[in-house]
C-alpha cells in the first residue's frame, strides 16, 4: 500500500526535479556505526548478528519517511511499509537473493527470516525481483572492513531503491565499529536524511 506525494507541497520538489533526470543520480555515504552494545547482546542471546543488523536497519529506514519514497512513473509515492532483500551466502560460496517481510517484532522477524534462508538454500539460481519497489536492497561483505563501496547497477530509469552494505566490524579501543554503506537516489533524499538514518540505526541497535 502506498500514498501519492503531492509534489506541489513537497519541500524537496526543486531538488527532485533537478536530480531525477541525471544519468547517475545516486550518491553513496560510507562510514562506521558503533554496534558494541548490539553485538554483545546478540552474542549473549545466541542470536544472528546479521539478521539483527537487517532488522534494525530496516526498522530505522521505515521510521524516516523519504526512505519509503519511490518513483513510479511520474509520481512519487510513499509506501506504508518497506521490506528488505539481501544477498545470502550459500555453502558453496555462491549467493542467493532472499526477501524478508518487515515485521515490527524482532524475534518474529528473525525467526521467519531464518526460515526463508533455509528454504532458499535448496533452490538454484537468483531471484532478482526487478519489479518490486517496496524494498531496501542489502548486502554484506563480512571479510573486509571497507571504507568505500560501489554497487553494480543496471541503468534503469526511475530506480529509487536504496542499496545498503554491511562490512566486517572491527575494534577501536573498547568499541566495535561496523562499516556501513548507504547508496540512495538524490532525487529522493539528501545527505541530511542519510545522516538521520545512520544515527537512528545506531540508536535502536544499541538500545535493543
Amino acid at each position: 500500500m502506498f500514498t501519492i506525494i503531492n509534489l506541489e507541497k513537497w519541500n524537496r520538489r526543486s531538488a527532485f526535479e533537478f536530480f531525477k533526470n541525471y544519468d547517475d543520480p545516486f550518491f553513496n555515504i560510507t562510514g562506521p556505526v558503533d554496534i558494541t552494545e548490539g553485538y554483545r547482546r546478540c552474542k549473549s542471546e545466541g542470536s544472528s548478528f546479521f539478521l539483527n543488523s537487517l532488522f534494525y536497519a530496516t526498522k530505522a529506514a521505515n521510521e524516516i519517511d523519504v526512505f519509503r519514497y519511490r518513483l513510479l512513473g511520474e509520481q512519487v509515492v510513499s509506501y506504508d511499509t518497506i521490506h528488505c532483500g539481501s544477498t545470502v551466502l550459500m555453502p558453496d560460496n555462491s549467493f542467493r537473493y532472499c526477501y524478508f517481510d518487515f515485521l515490527p517484532d524482532r524475534d518474529t522477524f528473525i525467526r521467519q527470516a531464518q526460515t526463508v534462508i533455509d528454504r532458499e538454500r535448496e533452490k538454484p539460481g537468483l531471484d532478482p525481483r526487478h519489479d518490486a519497489q517496496d524494498l531496501l536492497h542489502f548486502s554484506v561483505i563480512p571479510w573486509i572492513s571497507f571504507t568505500s563501496f560501489k554497487h553494480a547497477r543496471r541503468r534503469v530509469p526511475g530506480d529509487t531503491i536504496p542499496k545498503i552494505m554491511f562490512g566486517k566490524f572491527y575494534a577501536q579501543g573498547e568499541r566495535l565499529l561496523l562499516p556501513f554503506s548507504v547508496e540512495v537516489n538524490h532525487a529522493m533524499m539528501d545527505g541530511y536524511h542519510v545522516g538521520l538514518y545512520f544515527e537512528r540505526f545506531r540508536e535502536i541497535f544499541s538500545a535493543g
